[in-house]
């Protein structure tokens, strides 16, 4: 009894033990992601209402410096909003983005601790070999290669530990910052912006979600012979473990300088993987950086990470291509109608020809029937300069309410075009296009996602609403 009462005591002291430091974390964190968030709000209201002169360069890189070693939803925050028109001033999104990039994998006793508690003591039984150094690092895990008992090379994906506070924390700073800049800048209004980032992220805490979105993309791109889609090995996942075949492939940017033939067959495919999902299902891969494609030697592609998936409306997409119709043939009345279809509402002349300015831009590849590259860089950063001219004249027409599924629809069209942007791929992208697009038909394509979300227990991913289990800070 007196064994069974410490064995007890030992049990209750430990999970305190736990508690207290998933606590003191999240103090930490608090801590240190408020200071540096007010000190930066600070800068912009001096900049804003006393007239004094940032060097925002330099601030943005003291953001950075502070923040540097945080892991979590931060570095995946500064991914989306350096893909909004100036959501944020760009010297400090640009410094948020590159958060991903300084953040290091964690050590060998945190994988011992997270594959213990997600497989049991004996986890390591259950491989025949597992590397001890992490083979990448993103914003809410790490992972690792292994090999299984049959000889499968496998990717374990861990996450982090305390990623819920960690989001809880960031998301509450998120709003603050949000909502002082509105205050500095009211060109456009971020509510949707931080609901929607909020969403996303809390779903992809959850990795038996992104087990089942990786199923739904392997079976949408099943006929794509040139896109492949890793295997999830169930018996190896949990909630927090995701593991799957491991794809061997290079990175995209090894092939900046291929023969242009060569650029062009992987740009090719990697269309065909972002825009079949969309006109077929009304679903996206909402992450395309660089990070998420390798290529094969044979120049097909590999599409990985799929914690971050948005399904839009049928409606939405039907949106999509009213615009395109509406730029193509200089319709004003229906480009109203697809931007009132894609959640903008009361907008004005001025406001109006605003927005059809950046949609001209993400369009404007596909409205040129001829062979040419995505477009150029300027200012840094795909879409900058057109992005700031969006910015300039919404100030002065009265600013936007950004809707929820636009977030991240633009991001992902930016981050797609930035990869076609490295590879100079020459393709005639209106012919491609309207090929896809000929036989669009809303109806069907409503059909087709509710069968296939259906089939991969994901139709709460049609609804409008945030998941249940989210709790908006």
């Amino acid at each position: 009894m007196a064994t069974e009462r410490k064995k007890s005591t030992g049990k209750k002291k430990a999970a305190e033990d736990t508690e207290a430091s998933s606590l003191g974390s999240r103090v930490a964190r608090y801590g240190k992601v408020s200071a540096t968030m007010a000190g930066l709000a600070t800068k912009l209201a001096g900049e804003r209402y006393l007239g004094l002169k940032i060097e925002r360069d330099s601030h943005a890189q003291e953001l950075l410096q502070s923040l540097g070693n945080l892991k979590g939803p931060l570095m995946k925050v500064g991914q989306i909003l350096s893909t909004i028109p100036e959501a944020l001033p760009p010297e400090y999104a640009d410094a948020l983005q590159q958060l991903q990039s300084n953040a290091p994998p964690m050590g060998w006793p945190f994988v011992k601790r997270r594959m213990k508690t997600e497989l049991g003591p004996d986890w390591e039984s259950r491989f025949k070999s597992f590397e001890h150094e992490a083979a990448a690092a993103a914003s809410l895990g790490q992972v690792h290669r292994a090999v299984t008992h049959d000889g499968q090379h496998v990717a374990c994906k861990l996450q982090y530990p305390d990623m819920q506070s960690a989001i809880d924390a960031d998301l509450r700073q998120l709003k603050i910052i949000f909502s002082l800049y509105e205050k500095y800048d009211s060109a456009i209004s971020t509510k949707y912006i931080h609901e929607e980032v909020a969403a996303r992220l809390y779903e992809e805490l959850d990795y038996k979600r992104e087990a089942r979105h990786a199923k739904m993309y392997a079976h949408i791109l099943k006929d794509e012979k040139g896109v492949h889609v890793p295997e999830v090995i169930d018996d190896l996942s949990t909630g927090r473990l995701l593991t799957s075949t491991w794809l061997d492939g290079e990175k995209i940017l090894n092939y900046k300088t291929a023969p242009q033939e060569q650029r062009n067959r992987i740009a090719m495919n990697l269309f065909r993987a972002w825009f079949t999902p969309l006109y077929y299902y009304g679903i996206i891969h909402g992450d395309p950086h660089l990070g998420n494609y390798t290529v094969r030697k044979d120049d097909t592609i590999n599409l990985l990470d799929f914690g971050c998936v948005r399904v839009f409306p049928p409606k939405f997409v039907g949106g999509v291509i009213d615009l395109y119709n509406a730029l193509l043939n200089d319709d004003q009345k229906l480009a109203v109608h697809a931007f009132e279809t894609w959640g903008f509402t009361n907008l004005n002349k001025d406001q109006i020809e605003t927005l059809s300015i950046w949609a001209r831009f993400l369009y404007g590849p596909m409205l040129d029937d001829k062979v040419r590259t995505i477009g150029e860089v300027k200012g840094g950063m795909y879409g900058r300069e057109t992005a700031h001219e969006v910015h300039q004249r919404l100030k002065q027409n009265g600013g936007v309410t950004v809707p929820r599924e636009f977030v991240f629809m633009d991001r992902a069209a930016l981050g797609l075009g930035s990869v076609f942007l490295h590879l100079k791929a020459e393709v005639n992208w209106f012919k491609i296009f309207n090929e896809l697009i000929s036989d669009f038909d809303t109806k069907a394509l409503e059909t087709r996602q509710k069968k296939i979300l259906k089939q991969f227990d994901l139709l709460d991913l049609a609804s409008d609403l945030i998941s249940k289990n989210t709790v908006l800070p």
